[in-house]
């Protein structure tokens, strides 16, 4: 069930009726509701994959209260580690399994040993990486006692399992959702109108911009071989505006989804595009994966702390680890390793927090430097895309080559669809909008908000007609 569907614009009015109606200041009923609305969400992708969601629900809620009541380190540790290495042991086998066994062949045929791996036939659960991250972070804050272990099953249930959030994030934290689930939500209109301010405008980033560049980023990556050097630069731009306006619209979509009913959910995406240095555009690009690793692996490794080849090393995990939570693909290792090695000279010259601050423009030099800074930095990002979105490193080499050798910059014309001028002028468009609301709350709110609304429906209801409800790009990590 995709946001962008009429399944979806069906479902979510019945729950809301159901929940604000007989859940009415009731905790329990209010739960009861979104954990059934939530099992039911899950299922209609495959109803199979809510047999393993209840299981990794279940290993984190048991493991944490065992880990609770443990009375010795030893025994703590051990309640922890079995919930760590069974969730990460199924997420390696639906995730991970086949990648290694055909890298491992690929290993033994190269130096003459014949290997013919036995490969596993299975589809990988949606959201898997998400809420199997949810009930480490559980498990782990347990174990350090930031929090209490939950008791009631169906509380912490939801927290997993909470349908705005399941299948593409944002990774919340127990420490901040738990608490909102242990209390009956009130109805508040004006986050009830900042929820659907902010659905509204998650839509046009997915239907209008993600979706429109996706035909076209599509056509350059599938026939790069024919296209010329503006043609492939597009390319990598196009992708780039997909899959922000893909992964930002999804999360905006969710967390005003949360809003109707009365939960605010961690906030996943500030503007990434308009960072100074690539340090900064981690800190806002996926905020809730970045400050997973941040705080559950790069921390607890010693972080910053240490000589500079130990700090060099912890990035290169965080970086690699995050390449390889996407996918198991050789080209999304290459994109961590390749975003490491933008942060490593911000990370000697002890630059890497340098950019904390809001920022404005003006007709000076430091705002100079400032737009010098932000278009190199989404120049180096797009550059990184390119193998994120390649399907093969050949192909991603390639491509880059074939770019940086055509030279030729001449309008191309794709075979599907003429050339077009007016996505160009659209995301100009855009990158204002984005400009102008970078310090705003909600994007529609203010003056002319119906005007604004009015305009974003109309293109939704326009350019979606075409989208044929496109998959979300991060339903498969």
């Amino acid at each position: 069930m995709f946001f962008n569907s009429f399944q979806f614009a069906f479902f979510l009015p019945i729950v809301l009726l159901l929940y604000w109606i007989v859940g009415a200041n009731s905790k329990v009923k209010q739960n009861y509701i979104l954990i059934a609305a939530s099992y039911y969400f899950y299922s209609c992708w495959d109803y199979r994959f809510l047999f393993l969601l209840i299981f990794s629900t279940s290993l984190s809620y048991f493991s944490a209260i065992q880990i609770e009541k443990s009375t010795t380190p030893s025994a703590r540790k051990f309640w922890l580690w079995l919930c760590v290495i069974v969730s990460i042991g199924f997420l390696g086998i639906f995730k991970y399994y086949n990648f290694f066994a055909s890298t491992f062949s690929g290993l033994l045929n190269s130096i003459g040993l014949h290997s013919s791996p036995l490969l596993l036939k299975i589809i990988l659960p949606v959201g898997i990486s998400f809420y199997t991250f949810h009930g480490l972070s559980y498990s782990i804050d347990i174990y350090y006692k930031r929090i209490k272990a939950e008791r009631n099953i169906v509380d912490y249930s939801l927290f997993v399992s909470y349908f705005p959030l399941l299948v593409a994030g944002p990774i919340e934290r127990a420490t901040h959702l738990l608490p909102q689930l242990k209390v009956p939500r009130k109805f508040d209109y004006e986050k009830t109108k900042e929820g659907i301010y902010q659905i509204i405008w998650g839509l046009v980033k997915k239907v209008v911009i993600a979706d429109t560049c996706s035909m076209y980023a599509n056509a350059v990556f599938d026939h790069y071989h024919s296209m010329n050097s503006l043609s492939l630069i597009l390319g990598a731009i196009y992708f780039a505006f997909q899959i922000y306006g893909d992964f930002s619209g999804y999360s905006d979509i969710a967390l005003g989804t949360s809003k109707l009913f009365g939960i605010d959910l961690l906030k996943n995406f500030d503007f990434p595009y308009f960072s100074r240095d690539i340090a900064e555009f981690w800190r806002k690009w996926h905020i809730s994966l970045s400050s997973w690793f941040r705080d559950y692996v790069y921390i607890p490794l010693g972080g910053s702390k240490g000589t500079k080849l130990f700090q060099i090393r912890n990035v290169f995990v965080i970086f690699l680890l995050s390449g390889f939570w996407h996918g198991a693909n050789w080209t999304f290792i290459v994109w961590g390793l390749l975003n490491a090695l933008y942060f490593i000279p911000l990370l000697l010259l002890n630059k890497n927090r340098t950019n904390l601050t809001a920022f404005k423009i003006s007709f000076d030099f430091t705002s100079f430097k400032i737009v010098i800074n932000i278009v190199l930095t989404f120049t180096i990002t797009c550059f990184s895309w390119i193998f994120f979105r390649a399907k093969t490193i050949q192909d991603a080499l390639a491509y880059i080559k074939r770019m940086v050798t055509n030279l030729d910059f001449t309008p191309q014309y794709f075979n599907f669809e003429r050339y077009s001028y007016e996505l160009l002028f659209m995301l100009l468009f855009f990158v204002m909008v984005e400009w102008h609301n970078r310090y705003k709350i909600e994007p529609l709110s203010g003056k002319f908000s119906w005007i604004k609304i009015s305009l974003s429906i109309m293109a939704i209801l326009a350019l979606g007609v075409f989208t044929d409800y496109k998959n979300f790009i991060y339903f498969q990590f």
